[in-house]
């Protein structure tokens, strides 16, 4: 655990540095025993900042902030989890229990010599980013999350609101076995891609950045590894220790979210002893995408000033 090597310019098959607007390097680390690639930028004795990307995504969905929070006097990590792009790929749908993701973060946060970071994550990545500050409180710092639902909140909409319960009809359908892969891999991808461009703003995702994620999601075995995520939450039922989130939490959510209603950000806050909400108006799901100066300022003022 806490292994490092291999570093390098995140500049390989495409992944440039330039996309990121700092000195960042593409690393290897051993984590949780499994390897994960991470960009790395910042100081080594600054504040440690880990960034987590959700589906159908990997470490260059943060590309917008991650030259922002360096510049303010951060470190920053930003892997593609395990499943994702150049990270190991379990084959075991077990390997993507909920308690195992958050394994990686916390060894992820020891490997650079850390107790704790400021964690933010996105979709998935927030949704590990509330588990982790469920199950290993003492790491996180600080937390915000971006459009991922507390996991009681969202059980609780399920239960109650027929409306979430058809938004949530895909997790279902990811269920099946080989289906799924066969559907994203067809036409080059085209299911994915509509994920991402269809459901956010006009323009939000230009052709050389979705040619980056069709990269992505075409290397062996990253379709299967990114579907076991949600075929692990149906098989393996995650618990924590406890629902109340007592580290400082910054809430953002896109309210035009076509697969998330806008209630469970309300919900989700509610969760925290100490928490700030900030709803967008008229921003998609893919908010880092849509608003990613809003959302850096946002992230600064919670990190630092909060």
């Amino acid at each position: 655990m806490g292994a490092s090597d291999q570093s390098r310019t995140v500049d390989e098959r495409g992944e440039s540095a330039a996309a990121v607007e700092v000195d960042a390097r593409s690393t290897r680390r051993i984590v949780n025993g499994n390897r994960l690639h991470v960009v790395e930028a910042g100081g080594k004795a600054n504040p440690l900042v880990v960034l987590l990307h959700g589906f159908p995504e990997f470490w260059y969905g943060w590309r917008n902030q991650i030259g922002a929070l360096v510049e303010a006097g951060c470190r920053v990590l930003v892997p593609d989890q395990r499943g994702y792009n150049r990270s190991e790929k379990p084959a075991a749908v077990s390997a993507y229990r909920r308690r195992e993701l958050s394994q990686d973060v916390v060894d992820l946060i020891e490997s650079d010599g850390r107790d704790e970071a400021y964690v933010v994550g996105h979709d998935w990545g927030g949704l590990v980013a509330w588990d982790l500050a469920l199950r290993f409180p003492d790491t996180v710092e600080r937390l915000a999350v971006v459009n991922a639902p507390h996991p009681s909140a969202y059980r609780r909409q399920l239960l109650a609101n027929p409306e979430q319960l058809r938004r949530s009809w895909y997790a279902v359908l990811f269920q099946l076995p080989w289906l799924p892969e066969r559907a994203c891999r067809y036409d080059d991808y085209r299911l994915l891609e509509r994920s991402l461009r269809d459901q956010a703003a006009p323009g939000t995702f230009t052709d050389d950045e979705l040619a980056r994620y069709r990269r992505a999601w075409d290397r062996d075995g990253a379709l299967t590894g990114m579907l076991n995520w949600y075929r692990a939450v149906a098989r393996y039922p995650t618990t924590t220790p406890t629902d109340r989130v007592d580290a400082p939490t910054l809430v953002v959510w896109g309210e035009d979210d076509a697969a998330l209603v806008p209630s469970l950000a309300v919900d989700s806050a509610d969760y925290c002893t100490d928490s700030r909400l900030e709803l967008l108006s008229r921003t998609s799901h893919w908010v880092p995408h849509e608003e990613p100066t809003q959302l850096t300022e946002l992230l600064l003022e919670h990190l630092f000033d909060g």
